[in-house]
């Protein structure tokens, strides 16, 4: 059964749309919460971004969750990794984040943890839509929720972080903190600073519609310029919700997802602690899976999103992972995408080797790669087109044992992304303007 609400990544949209509307919400915690209980007591944690709409879709999930008789935990702002823990360490039956991660403030969206801190299985999901089209009851009174705060989440969190990398001593480093004006701002740099770094903190005064903008893992150039103008030894770019990151070294050069799997993976090989594959996805460069399989490791790709690149490491038994977009997997350490560890783990590397970032990723190639974003409603209709196939396979044919390239429609924005890489850059970017213009024109046919 195909499910209606949620996608690869929770439930996503524009507020004020359904479903990220308040009525809404207060059906989807009423669903939730009947189907969490599983015929006993639900307890489920809220954390949120800082995005102007999360008090709303806070206050509706929270009259949903306790109208159908499950205890809520509110945890205020919190990163969604932080969120994922915070449902393990507390023992509770879920956990729900009030995010749109990368997104601007205009969206918003909710994810959902299981018990063990995962992302809810497939079925756990339709049964919730199912008692949301059946229109859950209410519980009698006598069986309401109750709700109370978690005034110490924000403290645990940060004891897990410094669990993950033992003994990690940052004294002597000028770091810049990019906090999105999210989910982080209160978190990572006290973290950072408690950890021994000098911390320059930019992107930390949200407003609640500052969220992402210009800022952020998504938007480096404030953090490259943060970096030069402190003369600080690199920087730390969070998104909104925390789970990606992305790193600039003291010349302002960025560091990519790609580029901290790479740190992380020869690190881990050197020191023979590398397990299983290492897994990327369908954007990840050509260059780092080729730098990969020199060290005598297997390299696979998963479709894009955090879901696939987890179920493909544990399929094959690995223990690294990640995306260009900053969301790394370190299952030794985790088991989810947390931007503030991913940083601490690179960080760590660093350290135990005396290198800077730009000396860890030395030997790394990239391909030279282009990506460009075209915006498409209904893209996977789009590129299934005759004529988008056509230009598609030319292309391939083109770059054939050279390079590689990537039709996709972005699963959380309304965007059809062309992506080409290959040795030559006045080819790479000749096919890629060629097929996005395919895309275009197919995208204006009626």
């Amino acid at each position: 059964m195909e499910k209606r609400y949620f996608g690869t990544d929770g439930i996503r949209g524009r507020v004020g749309e359904t479903p990220i509307t308040a009525e809404f919400m207060l059906k989807l915690g009423r669903a939730a919460g009947k189907v969490l209980a599983n015929g006993d007591r639900a307890t489920v944690l809220i954390g949120k971004d800082t995005r102007i709409s999360g008090y709303m879709l806070e206050s509706a999930l929270e009259a949903g969750l306790v109208s159908a008789g499950a205890d809520v935990r509110l945890l205020g702002p919190m990163p969604t990794p932080a969120v994922a823990y915070l449902t393990r360490a507390l023992d509770a039956s879920a956990g729900i984040v009030i995010s749109a991660s990368h997104n601007p403030y205009w969206d918003n969206g909710v994810k959902f943890f299981s018990s063990g801190g995962e992302k809810l299985a497939d079925d756990v999901e339709l049964a919730i839509e199912h008692e949301l089209d059946a229109g859950a009851a209410m519980v009698t009174s006598e069986r309401i929720g109750k709700a109370a705060r978690v005034n110490d989440a924000a403290q645990r969190y940060a004891v897990f972080c410094r669990t993950a990398v033992p003994g990690l001593d940052l004294s002597g480093l000028r770091i810049v903190l990019d906090c999105a004006h999210g989910a982080t701002y209160q978190i990572a740099p006290r973290l950072f600073a408690d950890m021994g770094a000098q911390v320059y903190a930019i992107g930390v005064e949200p407003d609640g519609l500052n969220i992402n903008r210009d800022c952020g893992a998504t938007h480096p150039a404030a953090l490259q310029a943060a970096v030069r103008a402190h003369g600080a030894d690199l920087g730390v770019a969070f998104d909104g919700d925390g789970d990606r990151v992305q790193m600039v070294d003291a010349d302002g050069a960025l560091a990519d997802g790609d580029d901290l799997l790479y740190i992380l993976v020869s690190d881990s090989h050197a020191r023979g602690e590398q397990r299983g594959p290492v897994v990327g996805t369908v954007m990840t460069n050509f260059g780092v899976e080729r730098a990969i399989a020199d060290l005598g490791i297997t390299f696979l790709r998963a479709n894009v999103g955090d879901r696939h690149v987890l179920q493909l490491l544990r399929q094959h038994g690995g223990n690294l992972g990640g995306e260009a977009s900053g969301h790394l997997l370190c299952l030794d350490r985790g088991k989810t995408g947390d931007g503030v560890v991913s940083a601490l783990l690179v960080l760590e590397v660093l350290r135990r080797n005396g290198m800077t970032l730009a000396q860890a990723r030395a030997n790394l190639r990239r391909a030279p790669q282009v990506t460009i974003n075209i915006p498409v409603v209904g893209g996977t209709a789009v590129i299934s087109q005759a004529a988008v196939r056509t230009a598609l396979s030319q292309v391939e044919t083109a770059l054939s044992g050279r390079g590689r390239v990537v039709l996709r429609a972005s699963g959380t924005e309304p965007l059809v992304r062309v992506t080409v890489e290959g040795d030559d850059v006045a080819e790479v970017q000749l096919l890629a303007a060629g097929l996005a213009r395919a895309v275009k024109s197919a995208a204006s046919v009626p």
